[in-house]
């Protein structure tokens, strides 16, 4: 397994593992399938200071992860960044999400960041695991923020120090 920068290469697929967290409905408040030409500007908009990496093993992309600037333009918050991550369906179950984010926690240290935070769906509990898992505490929840096909589900902010 290998954890390396994104290239536009990899944006089929990163595309194809969220719209996949789209259908599942449990890991992501979009309802309808993202196509790459929509997310190639997002794809584009990750740099050096805010980076996108994918999991690799056996030539296949398993999962990827993106650092995103919490509050653009806004200096006192620079040192914040939005975690986003995702597996694969298929990858899931193998340690492919801890790999992920102990990665970002890694990348975050090098890059100068003193924050991460991820938003979660209340209800995605592998993910709330997870956050607990590496270190990240709950920091606060938005109740029923978000209305998935006629569910009110709740958004959860986890956070870590680094």
């Amino acid at each position: 397994m290998t954890i390396r920068p994104a290239t536009i290469a990899d944006l089929p697929a990163i595309v194809d593992i969220y719209n996949h967290a789209v259908a599942d409905r449990f890991a992501t408040a979009d309802t309808s399938p993202v196509t790459v030409d929509q997310r190639r500007p997002w794809f584009e908009a990750h740099d050096a200071e805010y980076p996108m990496c994918v999991l690799e093993h056996e030539g296949a992309i398993g999962g990827w992860y993106s650092l995103s600037p919490y509050r653009s333009g806004r200096a006192a918050v620079r040192g914040t960044a939005e975690l986003s991550y995702y597996v694969g369906t298929e990858s899931r179950g193998r340690g492919y999400g801890t790999a992920l984010v102990t990665h970002a926690i890694a990348e975050g240290r090098r890059l100068g960041k003193r924050v991460l935070f991820c938003i979660i769906l209340e209800r995605n509990a592998a993910s709330v695991g997870l956050m607990r898992k590496c270190g990240f505490e709950l920091w606060g929840r938005l109740p029923d923020v978000a209305s998935i096909d006629g569910e009110l589900v709740s958004h959860v902010y986890y956070g870590r120090r680094l």
